[in-house]
């Protein structure tokens, strides 16, 4: 009798994580950049991370803002991704996906200007940056497509 209890816990632990992942996994399709955005996000992944860094440094962001950005670097260090690596272009996007999601929160409150002060990349990977983040920038150069 007591072996059953434990296996019916085991069982509902089990599916508990599972539904948990497919949740999230759901919740990464409904935010991802759409079109060609994704693409653009996996290219300028490593900006992204630079740029996550120096922002999360940066002690004049409200603290909201950089618990947010430490929390995404935390994510992005544990070596258990949501969809595993190993997995041709999907396993990394849901990285970017996350990196982006929390970037269009963070540029919308620390504000464009401080992201422009803090991007470690080209004036076209800024441009591109501010398209994943729903955000314009009139004086920035339209790229082409």
């Amino acid at each position: 009798m007591t072996d059953t209890w434990w296996w019916d816990l085991l069982i509902g632990v089990a599916v508990a994580v599972v539904a948990c992942w497919v949740a999230l996994v759901v919740v990464l399709a409904a935010v991802r950049p759409r079109g060609g955005l994704l693409r653009e996000s996996l290219r300028l992944l490593p900006d992204m991370l630079r740029l996550v860094r120096r922002l999360a440094a940066d002690r004049d962001l409200p603290r909201g803002v950089r618990v947010r950005l430490w929390l995404l670097v935390a994510y992005l260090a544990v070596p258990i991704d949501l969809i595993p690596d190993f997995i041709p272009v999907i396993g990394y996007a849901d990285d970017a996906i996350v990196v982006a999601a929390v970037l269009r929160s963070v540029v919308r409150r620390a504000g464009l200007d401080t992201v422009r002060r803090h991007w470690p990349g080209t004036p076209d990977g800024f441009t591109a940056l501010t398209r994943l983040t729903g955000l314009s920038t009139p004086d920035a150069p339209e790229s082409p497509r």
